[in-house]
């Protein structure tokens, strides 16, 4: 397994997909750790392989092939610790091979102890298929066949505060028992139930139980009404899900014993390696990994972590989701050019039925594109509903019944004028053609304030670093500061009420060399300056009126700006953004913005405009028709 006291020379990580298993190697060249090649295959969990380890062979000898030198022996096995020119140091795994980790969360309160479950299971790296709870507004015969149906990998309980009543839980834990849920994964073992509410209920929940499910005790979730405790349940998940679930799933018994930590979901290596750099950058992060069918979106802010998963939000497999949940006029506006809802919902078909394919025409790009903004944004306003922190002040006795509904229930923790980084992954924001159309997606989607710098997962290697962040944080930082982001600049957005055309706030740069310039930023526009990757920038920041620019309304501040390869973006459209409803005003304001930001052939979107132009509705007594804007396109 290598000797911890030398120097590593050699690290191999795999992620070992639903579609594809993708393999990296990571080594030392002189005094750093970086990316040295990656090689991909198709993931063979299902039939007719049925054995995962097929395809971690295939992309590990894709690696070999790249490097021109062997890292499996004859026999297949891995060369470890690396001799000479042969083998690795050390090999670390992430899965979401089979659907990933599918749970199912039970609790007494559906705002409380089921929400708290409910966090702890995402955060684990989980696809949460149901949260079950006392108030949820089904009978219980229709939990019951719930439960039956899913067949989740493992089910999290939890409910009461530590010394109060069990007669619910009692109740919860009879609904499960009869569920009888059945594994995904071999046949002969008990599906694992971790219980994680009121200590004085443990020995009902073993004795109800215990001999249908293989039952696992942990902290209670909520201790009090006031305290979250998620970290024992969350560890919990991990062991029971690499060490007893996947243990039974074709493969996976030689893979644990291949790698040199545990397995760990792709989700949550994901959201290891986001936590681990905010607290290196000392920063506040949100991270969005935009899939085929699920979206994942996670969060570090003020030293709280949140994932939460959109399982019916992405872009191939759950992308008729988009549509409806977004709505025909939602999507359209972001679209400079005419298209009937017919063009779109042919397009998005295709797109389901044959969801490995990508837009072959820049018409076709624009759309998905469209879709994108939506299905982030979409999530994005799912995850900041989920991300709450629970105070942990004490409440006075007299005030306690009346308030701790309220205080259970939490405050928001993302805060965008405080957010410092914002990161995007998958397909359409990393393989998007131009550096300047992810930037400008994740700016229309989550419409960050203030100063945010801007980035890129370059190749979908955060779930290697993350699990590698278990052994070796330092260089799983390193790699992904020098290799896995791509720094897209700094996006500058006040927000305020300034008419349209005026001056919003006024900008003095001073870039490395010593030159200034002095830039305004005018509501409804849309601007950018170079500033290369690896340099930064002094930026003075004097807000007009009550514009906030991160220092409070009226009020100016000093910060760096860091340079990427779009550079600095000065975004005056306002929070939320103000697209015209005039169909015609909104389509001249978005020409401007791809013209602003070079994101698309401007003669190509122009030639579109002429092609396929828009149609305004009528407008009778004073009123327009024709939907949301105002408008039918054709």
């Amino acid at each position: 397994m290598g000797d911890r006291g030398k120097p590593v020379e050699s690290i191999l990580a795999t992620d070992v997909g639903s579609t594809t298993t993708k393999a990296i190697l990571i080594e030392r060249r002189g005094d750093e750790y970086r990316l040295v090649t990656r090689g991909e295959m198709p993931t063979t969990v299902e039939a007719p392989w049925e054995n995962v380890m097929i395809g971690v062979r295939k992309a590990v000898r894709r690696v070999e092939e790249l490097v021109d030198r062997p890292i499996l022996d004859d026999t297949g096995h891995l060369v470890r610790p690396k001799q000479g020119n042969r083998g690795v140091d050390y090999y670390v795994s992430t899965s979401s091979a089979g659907g990933g980790l599918q749970m199912m969360v039970a609790g007494l309160v559906k705002s409380i102890s089921a929400s708290s479950a409910n966090r702890a299971a995402l955060g684990a790296g989980a696809v949460v298929l149901d949260v079950i709870a006392v108030d949820d507004g089904r009978t219980q015969s229709e939990q019951i066949t719930r439960i039956t149906e899913l067949r989740p990998d493992i089910i999290l309980m939890s409910g009461g505060v530590d010394g109060g009543s069990v007669a619910y839980i009692a109740a919860i834990a009879e609904i499960v028992k009869q569920a009888n849920p059945q594994p995904r994964f071999g046949a002969t073992y008990k599906l694992p139930l971790i219980y994680a509410g009121n200590v004085d209920a443990q020995d009902i929940v073993q004795a109800v139980c215990g001999n249908d499910m293989d039952v696992h005790l942990v902290e209670n979730l909520r201790p009090r009404h006031d305290v979250e405790n998620l970290g024992p349940a969350r560890e919990a998940i991990h062991e029971i899900f690499m060490n007893h679930v996947m243990a039974q799933a074709p493969g996976y018994g030689e893979l644990m014993q291949w790698v040199d930590t545990t397995i760990m979901p792709t989700p949550g290596a994901v959201g290891k390696i986001i936590s681990l750099m905010a607290e290196q950058y000392k920063a506040n992060i949100v991270g969005v990994d935009i899939g085929g069918a699920t979206t994942d979106v996670f969060s570090s802010f003020e030293d709280t972590f949140t994932r939460t998963v959109s399982a019916n939000l992405g872009m191939s497999y759950s992308i008729c989701n988009v549509l409806e949940e977004a709505g025909f006029q939602n999507i359209l506006r972001w679209i400079p050019f005419g298209m009937d809802e017919a063009k779109i919902s042919d397009w998005i078909a295709n797109k389901m039925v044959r969801p490995t394919t990508i837009p072959q025409t820049l018409y076709h790009l624009v759309l998905e594109q469209a879709l994108a903004r939506e299905a982030l944004r979409l999530s994005f306003e799912h995850h900041k509903s989920l991300a709450r922190k629970v105070e942990k002040e004490e409440i006075s006795m007299l005030w306690r019944a009346r308030t701790e509904m309220l205080k259970a229930a939490g405050r928001e923790v993302i805060q965008m004028m405080k957010l410092d980084m914002l990161v995007g992954s998958g397909g359409v924001l990393s393989h998007a053609p131009r550096r300047e159309q992810a930037a400008l997606m994740l700016l229309d989607a989550f419409q960050p304030e203030g100063v945010t710098q801007l980035a890129v997962d370059s190749i979908f290697m955060m779930p290697h670093l993350g699990v590698l962040s278990t052994l070796y944080p330092e260089i799983a930082a390193e790699v992904f500061d020098k290799d896995c982001l791509v720094r897209l600049g700094t996006a500058i957005c006040p927000v305020g009420q300034v008419r349209r055309g005026s001056p919003m706030a006024t900008v003095k740069i001073t870039f490395p060399d010593g030159s200034t310039v002095e830039e305004k930023i005018i509501a409804g526009e849309l601007r950018r300056i170079p500033l290369g990757v690896g340099q930064e920038a002094v930026c003075k920041i004097h807000p007009a009126g009550a514009v906030d620019v991160g220092a409070g309304r009226g009020h100016s501040f000093e910060t760096r700006l860091h340079g990427g390869l779009v550079g600095i973006i000065f975004d005056g459209r306002g929070r939320p953004i103000e697209i015209p409803e005039d169909p015609r005003e909104r389509v001249k304001a978005l020409t401007s913005w791809i013209q602003a930001m070079n994101a698309y052939p401007v003669d190509a979107i122009l030639r579109f405009q002429n092609e396929f132009p828009v149609k305004v509705a009528e407008v009778q007594g004073g009123k327009k028709r024709g939907g949301l804007f105002g408008r039918i396109l054709s």
